[in-house]
């Protein structure tokens, strides 16, 4: 969520009961006004927070440039003290989806994750036993890489690519309309887009590639994986992923509000396909 409108976002994701005190969103705006200052950011957004067992870890980006290639992430345990998240490693991408105790709170904190015999995890197969060590910051790195590429998404049309190759925000960017807002395919990954352009350009007959150049959350398997929700008066959107239970996305019809936050222990739900009905 953009700082300009923290406390208001704050506001609207505590009707899905995602929140903090007013004490910690004042001094959570007032902290992140001075990263953004001092890394000279042009924009800076709050991400969410992750529950641990002794302190919660809180995360925010900003860039410089680009919306989408130029994104840096910080994390705190108070408010007020940012470091910088590291980049995710391969073998943090690798043991992260297998460790399944809560995070403790300690970035320095080394665990153990006990991989079982024939244990499969991305692809890769682990044939005896073995004992990895994953350092807590590296998996709360990865953490925020996976929820990015599942969880995170715009209304289409809020991004644009320059002729450049520069991702921006859309300054023309005026909201979807109430038919558009009911439409998944409205809303698209914030993310590097997976698909190619001719892929995406096959789903949508007013394709355009400034605006469309990200991957659209319909395609997302299986169908079903997202809860969209209309507010009382059908003003607000509120969109939420099965697959990581605490993210929470609004956005107000017919205007350029929008936003979202993930509250959770940073555990993906992967028994989704088995929990949505057959159609």
């Amino acid at each position: 969520m953009d700082l300009d409108s923290l406390l208001d976002t704050l506001e609207t994701t505590g009707h899905s009961g995602q929140v903090l005190s007013t004490e910690e969103g004042i001094i959570l705006y007032n902290s992140l006004l001075l990263l953004q200052n001092e890394n000279h950011f042009r924009k800076i957004y709050f991400w969410g927070r992750i529950f641990g067992v002794e302190k919660d870890y809180f995360l925010a980006f900003g860039y410089v440039k680009d919306a989408l290639l130029g994104k840096i992430f910080y994390y705190s345990t108070n408010c007020i003290d940012w470091g910088l998240l590291p980049h995710p490693t391969e073998q943090g991408k690798l043991l992260t989806p297998l460790c399944v105790t809560k995070f403790h709170g300690d970035p320095a904190l080394v665990v153990d994750i006990l991989i079982e015999k024939d244990e499969t995890s991305l692809g890769h197969v682990f044939h005896a036993p073995q004992i990895r060590k994953l350092k807590e910051e590296d998996r709360l790195s990865c953490t925020v890489y996976y929820i990015n590429e599942e969880a995170i998404i715009v209304p289409r049309g809020a991004l644009f690519k320059r002729p450049d190759g520069v991702n921006v925000e859309n300054l023309s960017f005026e909201g979807l309309e109430r038919l558009e807002a009911q439409e998944i395919a409205s809303f698209l990954h914030y993310r590097i887009p997976r698909e190619k352009w001719n892929t995406n350009l096959l789903t949508r007959s007013d394709y355009n590639y400034a605006m469309d150049f990200l991957d659209p959350i319909d395609m997302d398997i299986p169908g079903g994986c997202w809860m969209i929700q209309v507010t009382a008066g059908g003003i607000m959107q509120v969109l939420q992923s099965m697959y990581w239970p605490g993210f929470v996305f609004f956005h107000k019809i017919g205007t350029t509000k929008y936003g979202y936050a993930y509250f959770g222990h940073g555990k993906k739900v992967i028994d989704v396909p088995f929990m949505i009905p057959p159609i």
